[in-house]
């Protein structure tokens, strides 16, 4: 998969926690449980902020196609790139 693919699906998943008061902390273990985290550890980490079963089957459908398409590498420079753009935002 591609870099650029990568990303995607990762802002894909971000997502789903919008609603959280405290956005950098969430994002960041999000990104983290996304990228990697156990399976079930992601869906536990959604379901705090979304119980929507919509939802949930969409970030279950995520984390199985990142699991098996992103290779380690890619995964290590998403997270990379993604943690130095959450805390250079104005978010944090």
């Amino acid at each position: 998969m591609t870099r650029a693919g990568a990303l995607l699906l990762l802002c894909a998943a971000l997502l789903f926690i919008v609603e959280c008061d405290d956005i950098c902390p969430a994002l960041r273990d999000t990104v983290d449980l996304f990228l990697s985290g156990s399976h079930e550890a992601y869906i536990e980490q959604v379901e705090k902020y979304n119980q929507n079963s919509d939802v949930l089957e969409t970030a279950d459908t995520l984390k199985s196609c990142v699991d098996e398409k992103l290779t380690p590498e890619d995964k290590q420079d998403t997270l990379s790139a993604l943690v130095g753009q959450i805390y250079s935002s104005s978010l944090c």
